[in-house]
This record gives C-alpha cells, structure tokens and sequence, in this order.
C-alpha cells in the first residue's frame, strides 16, 4: 500500500465548531471533491487509517470523529440522536466550504450517512454504506443502552489500557500492530488513570431513526459495501437495502468481519476507487 503506515501520520489536526460543540478532524488537503469518511460506534477518526494512504493528494479528505467520541467534546446534556449527528455532518460541509462531498460511513457512522443523503439530498455527490444496516433492532439497541450505564474503566498506565482494548464485535483478522494503534490513538489519561477516549452515554443515549422509510428521498448514488463474515448486513438485508435506494451498487469484501476497514483494508480501497472517480464527472 502506498503512502504511510498510518494515515493519521501526515494529517493536520483540526478542530471544526458545529452546533455548540468543538469536533475534531484529521484533515488531507487536496483537489475537489471533499471526502467525509464517518466511524462507528465507540470507535474513532483513526478506524481508516489504513484506508486512506491511497487517496491522498487525491481528494480533499476529512475523517471526524463524531460527537462523543475521539478528540471531539460531549454534548450536555447527552444527545446522541441521529438527527444531532446529521446536523453535525452538513455542520461540517459548511465550515469545509463543501457545496457537495462524498460521504463515507462504517456502522454507525454508514446509519448516519444514509439518513443524512435522505436528509440534505443535494449535498452529497455520492455515499458509501461500509456494512451498516439502516435500522438497529431492538434487543441491540437494548444492549447498547446497558453498556453506556457502565462508567469508563481507568487503566494504570497507557501499556495496560492498550493491552485490554477489544473490538465490539470481537471477530477481526486485523494484525495486532494497526489494533494496538487504535488503542493508543483512543485513549487518554484523565483523573489519573488512562481511559478509553468516548462518551458512554453515546451507547446509553442513543437514538437511531428508522432509515427504512428514508430511502425514497435519496437521490445520491449509493456503494454498499458489506463484509463477507458480517452478522450485521447479512445478504438479504444488503439486497433489500440496494433495491431501495435510486442507484446502488453492491460489493462484498472476502474474508472480512464487521470492522472491514480493518481486516481488508487493499479490498475496500480497490472497491473505492471506481466509485470515488465517478465523483469528479
């Protein structure tokens, strides 16, 4: 792969004021059109820093970590709505000087996407749903909600809280040293004791819409991306997802577990590319 090891090496860090709160991105400058790439939940900008070597100097690129999570502030009170996290996307767009971009989100990130191209139509070029189903049924929303009620646990040092860290879902054929750089770029030490860098009420307090009844207002061309192993956008509900979308293509990623951007990193790019160079047409 190209470039550096890490994208997250040649960024520019940069903190964006949208709604009320200070959002902290990693930024690449280059040409038209501007790339948003979204992270999951509980998770961080640096979820695609190996992704994004390839791109650079190729698209303006930004990737945020959203409300709650990273090195962007918390809302207070907690709202983790999905329209909070849309109106933080066009937020954004606006203080980037967008008039249109493409956006590209993984999980929850993917769920924020989607409601955002039914939302704000015109200002997406074209959008990427990185295995990410449009709804969260209920018994995981429950679960998700118990978790946030759990306060963040402190680590002694940085070495002992990298040590515990754990992705959720745990399944990954990711090679232990770009794990390690994940837990070290999500941690920080606070109150003496090292913990992981997100907002727990960003689990309890979330409230994802039904994007099912979304889809007939989308207008931006779709890539749905889903990871072969994935229990979360099994094939049926992938199809389902692209029959009803205006234009979608749909691309599965061999080998891959849920957090694809991680195990097939060479795979999703080489899936990006034809889509992203529609972009500039």
């Amino acid at each position: 792969m190209q470039g550096p090891s890490f994208a997250c090496e040649t960024a520019a860090h940069r903190t964006i004021h949208v709604n009320g709160l200070a959002l902290h991105a990693l930024e690449w400058a280059g040409p038209a059109p501007g790339l948003l790439f979204l992270h999951g939940g509980s998770a961080h900008a640096h979820w695609f820093d190996h992704v994004i070597p390839p791109l650079i100097g190729r698209f303006h690129i930004v990737s945020l970590d959203q409300r709650g999570h990273g090195e962007s502030a918390w809302p207070s009170p907690p709202s983790y709505r999905t329209q909070d996290f849309a109106s933080d996307i066009d937020g954004v767009r606006a203080a980037l000087g967008w008039e249109a971009f493409v956006s590209i989100g993984h999980s929850m990130g993917g769920h924020n996407t989607l409601a955002y191209a039914a939302w704000y139509p015109d200002r997406l070029l074209r959008f990427v749903i990185v295995d990410s189903r449009p709804s969260v049924p209920k018994e995981r929303l429950a679960i998700l909600r118990q978790r946030g009620h759990r306060a963040l646990r402190p680590h002694p040092s940085a070495e002992a809280a990298v040590a515990t860290f754990r992705l959720v879902p745990r399944e990954t054929v990711a090679g232990p040293g770009l794990l390690a750089h994940l837990a070290r770029m999500g941690i920080v030490e606070r109150d003496g004791g090292w913990v992981y860098r997100f907002d727990p009420s960003s689990n309890h307090r979330r409230e994802p819409v039904e994007t099912w009844d979304l889809l007939s207002q989308v207008r931006a061309p779709a890539l749905v991306l889903r990871a072969e192993h994935s229990p979360v956008l099994p094939p049926p509900l992938a199809e389902r997802l692209c029959a009803g979308l205006p234009s979608a293509e749909l691309v599965e990623i061999p080998g891959a577990y849920h957090h694809v951007t991680l195990d097939a990193p060479r795979a999703v790019v080489a899936a990006l590319e034809p889509f992203l160079s529609k972009a500039r047409k």
